[in-house]
């Protein structure tokens, strides 16, 4: 289908609509694949994207210590063994600049740009049932009619921030997922950051040492493991290039898409065998001791509780202080039942005379004011700089802000609102030829390495749609019985775990009045695989095409 040009009067007057066969808002590690398979399979596409260049969740997240907590060498394309090999990284979790020019490599060699719209706000997503085919429009006038549409959003993209006075604040006020891309001058600043999640750690341990006076504004300790960074010269990266084959067959099998796997079983090990596994991942310097020590860490109490007291012993060792091992060291619930970050030096961070801690968990924030921040006891915290760590609206928050309606002119917001269902989230009952990744459902952020599971997720999508073509369907929909059985599903597996009894934004915890549920699949990233191999293999089962 070539591009056409129609006149369309709305409400903002009159503007040529363009054509296509599919529309990809987002142009980060999804977006630009899933650009790459449609337009390899000859769909004519046009990817939107808000920023300015590609790299999504990296181009935005430009904080201070940005940087992967996967192994750089895992978190790539494994479609093309020339792409892979054409990059080096300079260690093994690189920061953001280097990850930012990775993607921009990616867009240069699979040239597409030419395809990318960038500096535009998808608006709103309307099904035209007479047409059977989405109009879309965008903050920039654009008025788009298209077959498909496919989000490639980001799970954690939507920042979510609620403290009101926020406007009247005369300092300078940053949301760490909206970072400026010019320099931010810390030196001899009064500096708040709120969170300390895996973002706000990152965060407080780089600029600790740069500022004037940092306050840390604390609700929830986390569990932590310390990251150890290896810079990569020409043999390593030629070590880890070959293994590429290895690789492309390994990492969408295991339970989490790393290159590690849950390879021991608690109750087959003595206590000094399980404690010498433990202190072998937590040495590994990765995230092998929260996804590949023993699986019974996400189900069984006992097991998560020792776990969890290891990591707590190994806090103590370094904080030392009582009045810091409370502040910091997590109780109330088990390791591995959030985001477990990897961090360097995070903890001796507060050993500074600079940094202050403010627990603001039986103290909550009131507001931001003109000067600073003032808590629930009337206290005002004097502050030249504010950083939001807040966290996200996960997984929904994306396409809850954009205006999408589908059969009938029902609203995915207002569904969400009240129950967060997709079919294995790729699709929406409701919304013909709307196809999803990074949302609630499928394996995501939680507990995959998220270049492994968006892969598949657009691989999937782009084979669904040219065995549409070839069978000559127009629309492809997800049965209500379809979705319902994979909601069941999800939620069998799920609510067996236990992050379903911790409050996080793994359930949306973390957002007033969000509807509760895993928004991650829980039952692994392979297992996962193989059920949309098997939906495929049976001519789309659950999913209705006409």
């Amino acid at each position: 289908m070539t591009e056409a040009a129609t006149k369309s009067n709305g409400s903002n007057g009159a503007h040529a609509t363009a054509k296509f066969d599919a529309v990809v808002v987002g142009a980060g590690v999804a977006g630009l694949y899933q650009l790459y398979r449609l337009r390899e399979q000859g769909l004519n596409v046009r990817a939107i994207d808000a920023a300015s260049g590609v790299g999504g969740t990296w181009y935005w997240n430009r904080y201070p210590g940005a940087r992967f907590d996967s192994e750089s060498y895992i978190y790539q394309y494994l479609f093309s063994e020339e792409l892979y090999k054409g990059w080096s990284w300079s260690e093994k979790f690189p920061g953001q600049p280097e990850i930012e020019r990775w993607l921009n490599y990616v867009a240069d060699r699979l040239d597409l740009r030419k395809d990318i719209q960038f500096g535009t706000v998808v608006k709103s997503a309307h099904f035209n049932e007479a047409t059977q085919r989405w109009l879309v429009t965008t903050d920039q006038g654009d008025v788009i009619d298209t077959q498909f549409l496919v989000t490639c959003c980001g799970m954690l993209s939507a920042p979510h921030v609620s403290f009101p006075g926020q406007e009247t604040f005369e300092g300078q006020l940053f949301h760490t997922a909206r970072w400026p891309k010019q320099p931010v001058d810390f030196a001899g600043k009064r500096v708040g950051v709120i969170g300390n999640g895996a973002t706000g750690i990152q965060v407080i341990q780089t600029i600790a040492g740069e500022v004037g006076h940092l306050k840390v504004f604390i609700r929830t300790p986390q569990y932590i493991i310390p990251m150890k960074n290896p810079k990569y010269g020409a043999a390593e990266a030629e070590s880890y290039k070959s293994k590429f084959k290895r690789f492309a067959e390994r990492l969408p099998h295991t339970f989490t898409g790393f290159e590690y796997d849950f390879e021991h079983s608690w109750a087959g090990l003595t206590r000094e065998q399980r404690h010498e596994v433990i202190e072998d991942c937590w040495n590994d310097g990765s995230l092998k001791l929260w996804i590949s020590s023993f699986a019974e860490l996400f189900f069984e109490e006992d097991v998560n509780a020792e776990i969890s007291e290891f990591v707590r012993e190994k806090m103590r060792e370094r904080l030392k202080d009582p009045k810091l091992c409370e502040q910091l060291i997590p109780s109330g619930y088990g390791f591995g039942t959030h985001r477990v970050p990897l961090e360097q030096n995070f903890l001796e961070a507060f050993h500074r005379p600079n940094v202050e801690i403010v627990g603001v968990k039986n103290n909550p924030i009131d507001c931001v004011t003109p000067t600073g921040i003032k808590t629930a006891d009337g206290t005002l915290h004097d502050l030249d700089i504010i950083i939001l760590a807040t966290g996200f609206d996960a997984g929904t928050g994306a396409l809850t802000r954009i205006d999408i309606r589908g059969r009938g002119g029902r609203s995915l917001k207002d569904d969400w609102s009240k129950d967060i269902r997709t079919t294995m989230g790729l699709q929406v009952h409701g919304y013909p030829n709307l196809f999803t990744t990074a949302v609630p459902l499928a394996p995501s952020a939680a507990l995959c390495n998220m270049t492994t599971c968006l892969q598949q997720q657009v691989e999937w999508i782009d084979d669904c749609i040219a065995y549409m073509r070839r069978k000559s369907f127009k629309v492809v929909e997800p049965t209500k019985e379809a979705e319902d059985g994979w909601v069941v599903h999800h939620d069998e597996i799920a609510n067996a775990t236990l992050i379903a009894k911790t409050h996080s934004w793994y359930l949306g915890s973390n957002v007033e009045g969000k509807p509760r549920r895993v928004l991650s699949y829980c039952g692994g990233v392979g297992a996962y695989r193989q059920k949309c191999d098997e939906v495929a293999a049976n001519d789309y089962q659950g999913f209705a095409m006409h």
